[in-house]
């Protein structure tokens, strides 16, 4: 040490107090790694005191052990602390060996994309299916008329209620006609399916709602009913500009008034859209890229060697994992907070933290919120109130879905073979094994995992070949 430096203090350990006669100029103080720096000047009774700590502390003989500590990875301490460094160490490896792959696919087959995956000249024959897309507005324009004339007396509710059959029924029945009448593109015919779905939900609560109000208010016991309901008086009159914001709106639950906000973030907007062009063009690249090419070079899954079709799946499951997990990111999450931002819709609950779900029922009440309080509100709980028990309100549920995955795919391929149906349907059994293993054992993630693996490694890869082998099959026979 150097000559300049004066000797440390000596602490008593007994009281804490230092040799005055030894007290080093105040210019000088020790820091926590015991080295000597220069300090500002402080009043001596502070100095003295930071020093007398600060050499307690540090001395060799002090416990390095004080209390029982569990490792970071341990059982009872894995979740209460951050794992940002090896959330950030996963995706960092997740590029380096996806980018591998990449290069190492474009050397042995080259760039597979051309242009008639987003543009063809067969799109040009799918007009009228355009032509049925845009006159959907037709529907609820209708329903509105009817619960106009049912709100101000002109005709009687069972009037109105088989108006609103006839209305809802035609207009899913329309888009279903229209693809089968005409040999368009699958894309194509699943957009439109997708948008007919859409108005036919949209159509059932806008009539479901104003049924349920109207009821209310002609009831004998109106007040009790009105005390007991909050709401009630955003339903009194039907208005025309609520029943146009609410068509477009990211929700599928209607009422008059919503939360909004503000105003529009012009400049969140563009960076949002700028994320939706990129990661479609993804998904585009990893279709036309690794999909495609291992569809077509496998044969039909139940028509061959049972460990062919399960490394065909296995082999698909990943960029078809990839692209489904695009979709949800381009659809749920940029898309919808897009239309939200610009109709400035306040509540953005889109979807829940799924993939944490630890049962099936768990990931079907979080993945997709708009379709999730539309099943509560419109099936579940009035299944509850005409005494179907819980069980039977969950199957019907389900069923409800089911039916609609089946009109979104079987309708476009023109095939009818029950797969998606049947891979709904089939999630209740599923969902009643994970009930069990959740409750057998607490505080796993068995069920998660099980979700991982059957719905998305096993079950969409085998959905995909199944549908793409009937409907090349379909375009051979009728050749």
């Amino acid at each position: 040490m150097s000559s300049d430096v004066r000797r440390r203090p000596i602490t008593n350990a007994a009281d804490g107090t230092s040799d005055s006669s030894s007290s080093p100029s105040p210019d000088v103080d020790f820091n926590s790694n015991d080295q000597i720096a220069v300090a500002h000047r402080k009043p001596n009774g502070e100095n003295d005191r930071r020093r007398s700590v600060m050499h307690y502390a540090y001395r060799p003989c002090t416990p390095a052990h004080n209390r029982i500590k569990e490792s970071p990875l341990s059982s009872d301490a894995i979740f209460k602390q951050s794992h940002a460094g090896l959330f950030n160490l996963c995706i960092v490896v997740l590029v380096a060996v996806n980018s591998r792959l990449i290069i190492e696919n474009l050397m042995k087959y080259g760039l597979l994309i051309n242009a008639n995956f987003w543009f063809s000249s067969r799109s040009l024959r799918d007009w009228p299916l355009l032509m049925c897309c845009l006159s959907l507005p037709v529907f609820p324009l209708a329903a509105y008329i009817v619960e106009k004339f049912a709100w101000t007396k002109r005709i009687a509710d069972s009037a109105a209620i088989t108006l609103h059959i006839i209305i809802t029924t035609i207009a899913i029945l329309y888009p279903v006609f229209m693809i089968m009448r005409f040999d368009s593109a699958v894309l194509s015919g699943v957009t439109l399916m997708l948008f007919a779905c859409v108005n036919w939900l949209k159509l059932v609560s806008f009539v479901h709602a104003n049924y349920d109000m109207r009821m209310l208010v002609n009831s004998a016991d109106k007040e009790k009913e009105k005390s007991a309901s909050s709401n009630i008086e955003y339903f009194y009159d039907v208005n025309f500009n609520s029943l146009a914001y609410f068509m477009v709106a990211p929700t599928l639950c209607y009422q008059i008034t919503y939360p909004r906000t503000t105003c529009i973030r012009k400049g969140w907007v563009l960076r949002q859209t700028i994320k939706f062009i990129i990661f479609t063009g993804v998904m585009g690249f990893i279709i036309e890229q690794y999909i495609n090419p291992i569809v077509r070079n496998s044969r039909h899954p139940l028509k061959g060697d049972f460990l062919y079709a399960i490394e065909r799946v296995l082999k698909l499951s990943v960029p078809n994992l990839y692209v489904w997990l695009c979709m949800f990111y381009c659809f749920f999450h940029l898309w919808l907070n897009i239309l939200a931002e610009v109709l400035r819709f306040g509540d953005r609950e889109f979807y829940k933290d799924w993939w944490n779900a630890q049962t099936v029922d768990e990931y079907w009440r979080l993945w997709n919120m708009p379709v999730h309080k539309w099943m509560v509100r419109h099936i579940y709980f009035p299944c509850l109130r005409i005494g179907i028990p819980k069980g039977g309100a969950h199957l019907i549920a389900f069923f409800m879905s089911a039916v609609f995955h089946e009109l979104c795919i079987a309708v476009p391929c023109h095939i009818f073979k029950f797969w998606a149906f049947l891979g709904i349907m089939l999630q209740v059994p599923l969902a009643l094994v994970t009930d069990f293993l959740q409750r057998k054992f607490q505080n796993s993630m068995v069920g998660n995992m099980m979700f991982w693996c059957f719905f998305c490694i096993l079950g969409q890869p085998m959905s995909v070949l199944l549908y793409y082998h009937d409907l090349m099959n379909r375009k051979v026979n009728t050749k």
